[in-house]
């Protein structure tokens, strides 16, 4: 399913969050969203998942505005990770990542025994299994993540929407779960992440969207858009682009003012 967003701008409190903004995401595409902080990422994120209403312009699933849409009928279009991560959750682990079957309870083809078997195989596949029974809010901060990560991907919506999805992980499991992304996009779903790290934008990515001041300065794929001169104007900040040693993609570098 794809997902476009066309002249969408939002505003508040006499602030500008977004300003007629053009993207979207196809299915068996993994789109990076970037930008300095303030530029509108969550915010872009969350009219994306129908979550926010923007003041102009419109958000489609397909053909479908998203604001004529239910919340039962956009939680089985799109999941959502969001920044707003509680740390008390009462619920184990487990309990957790069944919160992602919910949509599909009233499905005829759905079963408890296929939900048990796609709740373990999402708790498996963030490197959480054996910790089914842990409670939540005794879990560290990268392990809660992951365990709301594992919550999205027991959703199976063809649209998968990450807001930072690698924050308060260690470097391991950010190659890990950048690399869950990189697959859910190959499965053929439409997945958009916020990222802050521009190094990890140029590996995964198959197109970028650089927000500045809630406008899109630029997008396209990761070598169009990770220029040095671009980076540099967009952080404030002098950047250096050259080609990763290791990895078919460009390697951004902070230079010295």
């Amino acid at each position: 399913m794809e997902i476009i967003a066309a002249g969408v701008s939002v505003r508040t409190h006499g602030a500008t969050l977004l300003s007629d903004v053009d993207c979207g995401v196809r299915p068996g595409e993994l789109m990076a969203i970037v930008g300095p902080n303030g530029a509108g990422k969550s915010t872009l994120l969350s009219v994306l998942a129908g979550d926010r209403r923007p003041d102009d312009g419109v958000v489609r699933y397909g053909t479908d505005e998203a604001h004529d849409l239910s919340l039962s009928d956009l939680s089985v279009r799109r999941s959502v990770l969001s920044q707003d991560l509680p740390a008390r959750i009462p619920f184990t682990v487990s309990e957790l990542v069944e919160l992602g079957r919910h949509p599909h309870r009233g499905d005829p083809l759905n079963s408890s025994e296929r939900d048990a078997r796609i709740v373990a195989e999402a708790i498996a596949a963030v490197e959480l299994d054996g910790w089914e029974q842990r409670i939540v809010a005794t879990l560290s901060g990268g392990e809660r993540l992951r365990a709301q990560l594992a919550r999205v991907l027991a959703q199976q919506a063809p649209v998968v929407l990450l807001d930072e999805p690698t924050s308060a992980l260690d470097l391991a499991h950010q190659e890990h779960v950048l690399s869950l992304c990189e697959s859910l996009a190959a499965s053929g779903r439409a997945v958009a992440i916020v990222l802050h790290d521009l190094n990890a934008a140029a590996r995964y990515a198959d197109r970028i969207v650089v927000l500045n001041g809630g406008s899109v300065r630029a997008e396209g794929a990761p070598t169009d858009v990770l220029t040095g001169d671009l980076l540099s104007d967009v952080y404030r900040q002098p950047i250096a682009v050259t080609r990763h040693p290791h990895r078919d993609c460009p390697l951004v570098l902070i230079v010295d003012r």
